[in-house]
């Protein structure tokens, strides 16, 4: 399954331009200092009309312009990205370079960048684990890019339609959540699609199973998303 990677420009991150015009503020310094300390700590020259462009929304900061900013600022990259959701974003937020990462995984640095890029996931469990613990991923993000996504909504569907008892074991594996949680969310999440069907089927007096069936794709859909709720991991 293909990582979500930042749909535009590969070079520029995605950018919190009001976060940046704060954290500048707050220190005092006009967009002259900022370039200023850009290029005396990172070499890279700037005007800064540069710098008041990105924090009006004309343009971004490449990568290496984000980090630069991020030390000129005095703060983490992260607090000028916001909240990660690609690969990318989590290792921006970090301040790590691909390299970096590549090195302390245990992964090839071009292998690395293809995932980082929408490629599929073909490291080690170990390397998954490292990755993890390096970028601090939440469980959700572990399992979309390491591309086991695809397998966990397989294995909940069948949960949600058939028998969630004996899916206990093999999502326990796949995502592992406390056990006793993990059988509440299963057990609910296998009532309400069925609840679901019942319900649709009764709105038309069962004369109208294919209103029914589309309730139950629609519930599907969304099951991954309810299940990271109802075991209280956030959603990717």
């Amino acid at each position: 399954m293909p990582v979500n990677t930042h749909d535009g420009d590969a070079r520029r991150p995605p950018f919190n331009a009001a976060a940046a015009r704060r954290l500048r503020e707050a220190l005092g310094m006009t967009h002259a200092h900022v370039a200023y300390g850009i290029w005396a700590a990172y070499g890279i020259r700037l005007e800064p009309a540069a710098v008041a462009s990105w924090e009006l929304g004309e343009n971004t900061p490449t990568e290496a312009e984000l980090t630069a900013l991020a030390g000129a600022l005095w703060c983490a990259p992260a607090e000028l990205i916001g909240a990660p959701g690609t690969l990318r974003e989590f290792r921006l937020a970090l301040g790590l370079a691909p390299a970096d990462l590549a090195l302390r995984i245990g992964m090839d640095q071009a292998a690395y960048e293809r995932l980082e890029a929408g490629g599929r996931w073909t490291g080690t469990d170990r390397q998954a684990a490292e990755l993890a613990q390096v970028l601090r991923l939440p469980l959700p993000s572990l399992i979309r890019f390491t591309g086991q996504e695809e397998r966990l909504v397989e294995l909940l569907t069948s949960a949600a339609t058939i028998r969630w008892q004996g899916y206990v074991r093999p999502i326990g594996k796949l995502a592992p959540v406390p056990k006793e949680r993990l059988q509440e969310a299963l057990q609910a999440l296998h009532e309400e699609y069925h609840a679901t069907m019942t319900a649709s089927l009764s709105w038309t007096g069962g004369d109208a199973p294919d209103e029914a069936g589309k309730a139950g794709r629609v519930f599907l859909d969304g099951i991954v998303a309810e299940f990271w709720r109802r075991v209280g991991e956030p959603s990717p």
